[in-house]
């Protein structure tokens, strides 16, 4: 009876389960043949208003994601409690361990996050993107800044594109980056994350950016590439004295004539599945808080349906820092009512919503908002239905050879040639001896020279001394090292060339965090002894070629005076003193071209090529007139010349377009790239207007002796502004076409815009 009785039990429960198995398997949510808004649609009434906040809310895996010595997923009883109701997702799982490694721990963290929520819904693993994928083991690539100076987008595609398939191997599924911002201001820490202080150029490197991480959008469902969060939300670079965090005092005009372009082309050309908020405000209206903005311009006017996700810790402290909101919950709900549809790490601001809501019912409508674009993004993704990495992939698809010589060609295009007294390139059959010396000489510098000069030149290499003391919140400038030098300059005495490796590194320009770490300063000269080792240097009547290695800019006003070659080289590749040998050496002729304005002091700011024109009026006392280097210079190795510049009609009207085109030549002996850009000038406007705009660009590769004609259109909705009316507006009258290699090395032609 005993028996009979457990069998009846048991067969019971399994009709039970069994039943409860083909209902679960069957919701539509889980329909792969449905679309994305009706899965949405389904699932989100079926989560609790706790599960749906926990939708809008990222952790960072530091709080306890871990891998134990065996390779197995250890959580912390903090992240185990976070993901008992889901989560939206998690920054940097895995992000010290080496590929394969963090594919394991990723597609093991998956799927102990959907067997532990009630409705299965997958994660989203985030990381960033500076060198490549920031995490261990990737392609290291070029900073952002340096990649522009590149003129390439092409390039940028071609990078970008690695970067997302390298972090979706990793089993990341989201990018904060790439950054959108217009940086102008050398004291701002954090400038080498952009792609530099114009606004076209900006557009085209973020749009191609984004278009690369995100396999053209196609590669996202197909699980091969990552989504792009395109960052911050708006004007985030024009903090105050280069400050982080501090206020951001912008005209309504420039905001939506220069800061807004290359977001408003992430949104709609490039489709980026995310934006990241702004830390600071706008003329007093934080950022986070800013509906007019966050919905207003990004959703209504633009159409953005992704999500937007706060900076870390920022609805919070909107009460705590900002001081806008009466309370942590006033915060929370401005950022809801604003638009953020992601909390990012905070512990006390969109927590407090479940609570919230109990006293103010409305505010679910704007939480079901918000997950519903998080959900959409995981559905696009094709998370809800293909969760997992393929391991074996991971050991061939990350640091692939491919990728690895795309880094290499990257750098030989980015690098800048600013000076050269007939120095550059160095043969290797009358240099015997060359020092390599100087604060930013690598361990493996040496190395890397000797591998691309060959046995005939002797190398000596001494990195002398540190620029800082490379503490990592605040790190201090180090005294003068008086042996260092003498050292340095004794082994410079002995050699035929010396090449100085000067700038700044990743202590003296990095994003000066919340709390005490610093990273923004108030001068923009090179740090230390640098100039005087240049000076003692040249002191001895030897041959000096600077390598400036920094991730701000810098007036290097002494090194661009004692120097006889000078090659920017920004931040590069792990193979950057490699490529940088190559261009020493003639393998390579050098193409790269500034995306910043070099000044020759900080009392020139704020100081950018397309500033208004009345700006450059008056010069200042004892300072002599305009930039040590202007937007979009670079020298050759090859001579190029400029002639023959036509247009195709001195008119143009609303419904019309125009052709103009330039000739150029290489007169050089040297096959070579050059970067032939266009600017417009708007003569007379009804409110004052730039000195000039970029508005167009190509990168061209002649061989000795070889022409080519380039040419660009010119289309009416380039002219456009925002006139009187604060409207977008395209104006009668006269316009200047000035077609060159640099922002002041150009032909001219004229033509007028009639209505």
């Amino acid at each position: 009876m005993k028996k009979s009785l457990l069998l009846i039990i048991l067969i019971a429960l399994s009709g039970f389960y069994s039943c409860t198995n083909q209902k679960t398997s069957t919701l539509a949510y889980k329909d792969a043949s449905l679309s994305i808004e009706e899965r949405v649609e389904d699932l989100l009434p079926r989560l609790s208003i706790e599960e749906k906040v926990a939708q809008m809310r990222i952790f960072h895996a530091n709080i306890g994601v871990k891998s134990d010595e065996e390779g197995n997923m250890k959580l912390s009883d903090k992240v185990v409690e976070k993901l008992k109701l889901g989560i939206a997702g998690i920054k940097n799982p895995g992000e010290h361990l080496q590929p394969v490694a963090a594919a394991k721990l990723n597609n093991e963290l998956q799927q102990y996050i959907i067997e532990n929520n009630r409705w299965g819904i997958p994660a989203l693993f985030v990381t960033e993107s500076y060198n490549g994928v920031d995490a261990a083991g990737s392609t290291v690539f070029g900073r952002p800044i340096t990649s522009a100076a590149s003129f390439n987008p092409d390039l940028v595609n071609r990078i970008w594109d690695v970067v997302g398939k390298e972090a979706r191997l990793r089993g990341m599924h989201m990018c904060h980056s790439p950054e959108a911002d217009i940086v102008r201001d050398p004291r701002f820490g954090r400038m080498s994350e952009a792609f530099g202080e114009d606004t076209y150029l900006t557009t085209q490197m973020v749009t191609q950016a984004i278009k690369g991480v995100q396999g053209n959008y196609e590669g996202l469902g197909n699980g091969t590439h990552i989504g792009a969060v395109a960052k911050h939300f708006a004007g985030y670079a024009q903090v105050l004295g280069g400050s982080n965090f501090a206020a951001i005092e912008i005209s309504p005009r420039t905001l939506i004539d220069e800061i807004y372009p290359p977001f408003e082309a992430a949104v709609k050309e490039a489709k980026t599945l995310g934006v990241m908020a702004s830390h600071g405000d706008i003329n007093g209206i934080a950022s986070h808080g800013n509906p007019e903005l966050l919905t207003g311009v990004l959703r209504d006017q633009w159409g953005f349906e992704g999500y937007v996700v706060s900076d870390s810790n920022d609805i919070a402290r909107l009460f705590y820092f900002m001081n806008v909101a009466e309370s942590p919950e006033a915060a929370a709900q401005m950022g809801l009512e604003a638009g953020i549809d992601i909390d990012l790490y905070a512990e006390d601001s969109y927590a407090y919503l479940p609570e919230m809501v109990k006293k103010n019912p409305a505010l679910e409508k704007l939480i079901d908002r918000s997950v519903r674009r998080v959900l959409r993004t995981k559905f696009i993704l094709g998370l809800f239905d293909n969760p997992y990495i393929d391991i074996e992939e991971v050991k061939t698809g990350v640091r692939a050879a491919a990728s690895l010589a795309l880094a290499k060609e990257a750098d030989e295009e980015s690098v800048i040639l600013l000076k050269n007294n007939n120095l550059l390139p160095l043969s290797k059959a009358k240099a015997t001896k060359v020092a390599l010396l100087g604060p930013l000489v690598k361990d493996n510098t040496l190395e890397m020279f000797s591998a691309v000069a060959g046995k005939n030149i002797k190398f000596v290499a001494e990195k002398g001394f540190d620029l800082t003391d490379r503490t990592k919140g605040a790190p201090k400038v180090l005294d003068r090292n008086p042996k260092a030098l003498a050292k340095m300059v004794n082994m410079a005495r002995n050699a035929d060339v010396v090449v100085l490796f000067l700038g700044g590194d990743e202590f003296t320009a990095k994003e000066a965090y919340f709390n005490s770490a610093l990273g923004d300063r108030a001068t923009i000269e090179p740090v230390g002894a640098q100039d005087e080792l240049v000076e003692r240097v040249k002191a001895l009547g030897k041959p000096i070629i600077v390598v400036l290695k920094h991730r701000r800019t810098l007036a290097i006003n002494t090194i661009s005076e004692k120097a006889d070659a000078i090659l920017d080289t920004w931040d590069l590749s792990e193979f950057g003193d490699h490529s940088t040998a190559r261009i020493i050496f003639g393998e390579v002729s050098p193409s790269g071209k500034l995306p910043v304005t070099v000044p020759r002091s900080i009392g020139q700011l704020p100081f950018h090529y397309s500033m208004k024109e009345i700006n450059y009026k008056k010069g200042y006392l004892f300072l002599k007139d305009g930039p040590l280097y202007p937007f979009g210079f670079g020298l050759s190795y090859a001579n190029f010349e400029y002639d023959t510049i036509r247009i195709s009609n001195t008119e143009l009207t609303p419904d019309t377009q125009l052709e103009v085109s330039v000739r150029v030549t290489n007169k050089g002996d040297v096959k070579a790239k050059e970067v032939v850009q266009m600017y417009i000038k708007d003569e007379i406007g009804s409110v004052t207007r730039p000195d000039k705009e970029l508005k167009g660009f190509e990168k061209i590769e002649l061989n000795p002796g070889e022409s080519k004609i380039v040419t660009f259109t010119i289309t009416p909705d380039m002219l456009m502004f925002t006139g009187l009316k604060m409207e977008k507006t395209l104006e009668a009258g006269d316009y200047t076409v000035k077609i060159g290699t640099s922002s002041e090395a150009y032909l001219e032609v004229k033509f007028k815009l009639n209505k």
